[in-house]
């Protein structure tokens, strides 16, 4: 087959119009038959996400990377993509669009699941949720196809449908008036449906039966939709070169650091990009269990992730030995990147539910938590001072999303950074620093922040000479 005859990326976006529509199970069912069937499934998750992308892997046995055109940008979306991309023929590219389809801060839409599927040149197959909708939910799937960005929407599948007749009364309406082929119906079924939290969909820690729901959802798909139509939709997408948008990873040798990841139920909010790009740098990572680990193992650094450590105080607390080996550490300047939930793991205690909790005492002051959001959504940051971190003046795109807030700060810390959108850890500023230590409500994406990883690195490396 010539190159320009070939699909180059076969490639297709599950999207909605709009949230808790069912993209995930969808998504997941989808993947897991094409694996199945003995596809390389590569998985992308549109915006910051943590948890759908932990169900992808466990789908597809692949890792799961997030595009996220505000954070990333356009060239670093693209480049990621196809970076990321197989290159066997046996390759299929599987993006999963968040909220609904035309969802997006800008007016335009170009940061939206759409945007990203025009800038990528991706076909979408909608997930219409049609539990309470007739002929009407033609009109629906028309204003996702009139609504810029232009999108090719190529296939609909209805969700949670009550009866066989009204999803015909649907299938009917939106091929004859969107000129788009139904390639499903599936019906309203509880156990098909990933249980939601605050913060989006249970993780696969916490899931008990993560496999069997997968499994399940993989069924349902196989049997209430038309798979071989949904699997040509992946080749009808336009001819995109693989891996030219990249540059080729390269590796250290020999490692200059020992990175330790605290990776667990309680912490599990890790970009792949960035742990590769520590990676990529030179270091090794050492995965550490926070709830079973009574020590630090040998290492140069500690990055401690977000994800849910309210879940696991009692566990946390308990584990006094590990919390002791973390003061010690950055006692003895070790560098510390905490992101959200480690900063709550560093604070001196965390109150929840009534209950308060001890935690590791490195930073001063405490976390209370509320019921609502304290902060939901992007952060602009400004560095307003040098550190071995960041430098003066860097500017920072990032997101949080957290019910936890600072309490009874004592002193007067250093912050890292200024907060110009978003409300960061006290609403004006966010970062604080100690010694070597870094700890924010900011996740931020290695791709928009390149220096971030050599960064780290680097001062893991200088900890490590200092201390031989």
């Amino acid at each position: 087959m010539k190159e320009e005859e070939s699909a180059g990326i076969p490639r297709l976006m599950i999207s909605a119009p709009g949230k808790s529509s069912g993209k995930t199970t969808l998504a997941i069912g989808i993947a897991a038959n094409l694996s199945a069937s003995g596809w390389q499934v590569n998985s992308f998750k549109k915006g910051p996400d943590y948890i759908d992308p932990a169900w992808h892997r466990l789908a597809t046995g692949n890792e799961c990377y997030n595009l996220d055109p505000w954070m990333m940008g356009p060239e670093g979306c693209r480049s990621s993509f196809i970076g990321h991309s197989g290159i066997s023929e046996a390759s299929l590219s599987l993006i999963e669009g968040n909220h609904g389809l035309h969802d997006g801060m800008s007016l335009d839409g170009s940061d939206s699941s759409a945007g990203l599927a025009e800038m990528l040149q991706t076909p979408v197959l909608l997930v219409v949720d049609g539990h309470d909708a007739g002929r009407g939910a033609a009109a629906t799937v028309m204003g996702m196809q009139a609504m810029p960005p232009s999108v090719t929407i190529a296939g609909v599948v209805l969700n949670r449908v009550r009866s066989e007749r009204q999803a015909e009364k649907q299938r009917r309406a939106i091929e004859h008036y969107c000129d788009i082929p139904v390639l499903g119906a599936i019906p309203a079924d509880r156990s098909l449906t990933i249980p939601e939290r605050h913060l989006g969909l249970t993780t696969v820690a916490e899931t008990g039966k993560a496999g069997e729901f997968i499994r399940n959802a993989a069924a349902t798909v196989a049997a209430c939709c038309n798979m071989e139509a949904i699997s040509a939709l992946f080749f009808s997408a336009p001819y995109m070169a693989p891996r030219l948008a990249c540059c080729p990873k390269q590796r250290t040798a020999n490692s200059k650091a020992r990175i330790g990841v605290f990776r667990d139920a309680a912490f599990s909010f890790y970009y792949p990009d960035n742990l590769e790009a520590l990676e990529q740098q030179g270091a090794e990572l050492v995965f550490i269990d926070s709830l079973a680990a009574s020590r630090l193992p040998e290492v140069d650094a500690l990055y401690i992730g977000g994800g849910f450590p309210e879940s696991f105080f009692s566990e946390l607390s308990r584990n006094s030995s590990l919390q002791q080996g973390v003061r010690s550490a950055a006692d003895a300047g070790m560098p510390i990147y905490a992101e959200c939930g480690g900063l709550i793991y560093l604070s001196r205690s965390a109150s929840y539910r009534g209950k308060s909790f001890p935690m590791a005492g490195v930073l001063p002051f405490d976390i209370g938590f509320t019921e609502r959001p304290a902060a939901h959504g992007y952060l602009d940051l400004e560095s307003t001072a040098d550190s071995v971190w960041f430098t003066k003046g860097e500017l920072v795109k990032a997101h949080e999303f957290h019910y936890s807030s600072t309490t009874a700060i004592a002193g007067n810390p250093d912050w890292q950074f200024a907060v110009r959108r978003g409300n960061g850890t006290t609403g004006s500023t966010d970062g604080v620093i100690r010694q070597n230590i870094f700890a924010s409500y900011a996740h931020l994406h290695s791709v928009s922040s390149p220096g971030w990883a050599p960064a780290f690195v680097s001062a893991a490396a200088a900890y490590r000479t200092a201390a031989e």
